[in-house]
């Protein structure tokens, strides 16, 4: 049943893309920062009491009529019900429309119109900005989105079912939200959200790594993943930046994150000020980078359905096999 509610889910999102300003998710959002409102006392402890209660209002639900619904056999409803909450969880589509349409003022030379295009996708100056950092922060913003709408998503309902994709929508949500405004900055009342999003995560982050690396170019995703997903400040970030970057051929991060100076084995001897520059490998990223992006996502999630499809299949036939004995 997870492969299938997966799978109708992915297709009815192809047909029908839930807007990502829609009600449920403006409503949780509202809710949060109410929450935030009133729990916000500038303490860490607060901002954990905070985030279990936002958790078990909004996961505890879930769990309770999937719970039902299996324990009262009532399998095509708990099948819709299946559908729909990944439905709500996913965000595949959400924002795909302005990567597409970042791909096509690069390709046709329009750069003042990719520019302001990602202004509005990213929410930051790109005043001045030239092409290839537009398609760098472009493709960058995308490997991390489909990331945590998508593959983080799908880990968390195999684990947990519903409740699981719940929880992690929700808590990265948390972990954004009270921690990026500005007015949340540096405050500890978000420490605790940021945490539990860094531990749910942990897992995905990585076997997203790991299906990059495995439907692109497996060496240099790797020796990337190892060599410099640490040179981000945000553990994971790196480690999905580098590793599809490197699967990817495209060089991403700034200057200071795909590129330092290290000292050879024999400098204390040669002298001091000796240095070489360790660069990451890949390309400067370009318009065509954007389309590398569109293939490795496309992969990646042809990788997991597959895997799922297979877990699928195995959990069926051992059912099989218990009910013939």
């Amino acid at each position: 049943m997870t492969f299938l509610s997966i799978l109708c889910a992915l297709l009815i999102e192809q047909l029908k893309p839930l807007r990502a300003d829609n009600l449920i998710y403006a409503e949780i959002k509202s809710f949060a920062m109410r929450m935030e409102g009133w729990f916000n006392a500038g303490d860490a402890s607060n901002g954990r009491m905070g985030w279990v209660l936002v958790i078990l209002l909004l996961v505890g639900p879930t769990a309770l009529i999937s719970w039902l619904l299996y324990n009262y056999q009532l399998v095509f409803i708990a099948f819709a019900w299946n559908v729909l909450i990944v439905y709500l969880t996913l965000g595949f589509r959400h924002y795909s429309h302005y990567f597409s349409s970042i791909q096509a003022a690069l390709s046709g030379g329009d750069e003042a119109g990719a520019r302001a295009l990602l202004a509005e996708w990213a929410r930051i100056d790109t005043v001045g900005m030239e092409a290839s950092e537009v398609a760098r922060i472009a493709v960058e913003k995308s490997l991390l989105t489909t990331h945590r709408n998508v593959f983080g998503v799908f880990f968390w309902f195999l684990i947990l079912g519903p409740a699981g994709a719940v929880m992690y929508r929700v808590s990265e949500y948390l972990a954004r939200a009270w921690n990026e405004p500005d007015h949340m900055r540096n405050e500890a009342f978000g420490q605790f959200a940021a945490r539990a999003f860094y531990w749910i995560d942990w897992l995905p982050v990585r076997l997203t790594a790991v299906a990059f690396a495995v439907v692109g170019n497996f060496e240099d995703a790797i020796y990337a993943w190892r060599n410099f997903a640490h040179r981000w400040s945000d553990e994971a970030r790196g480690i999905i930046l580098s590793a599809g970057g490197g699967a990817m051929g495209v060089r991403l991060g700034t200057p200071n994150e795909n590129a330092s100076k290290v000292l050879p084995p024999d400098a204390a001897t040669v002298d001091s000020t000796y240095s070489e520059v360790e660069v990451m490998p890949g390309e400067e990223p370009n318009a065509r980078a954007l389309q590398s992006t569109v293939g490795l996502v496309w992969r990646a999630l042809l990788l997991w359905m597959l895997l799922l499809l297979l877990l699928s299949g195995a959990v069926g036939l051992a059912n099989i096999g218990q009910v013939a004995t």
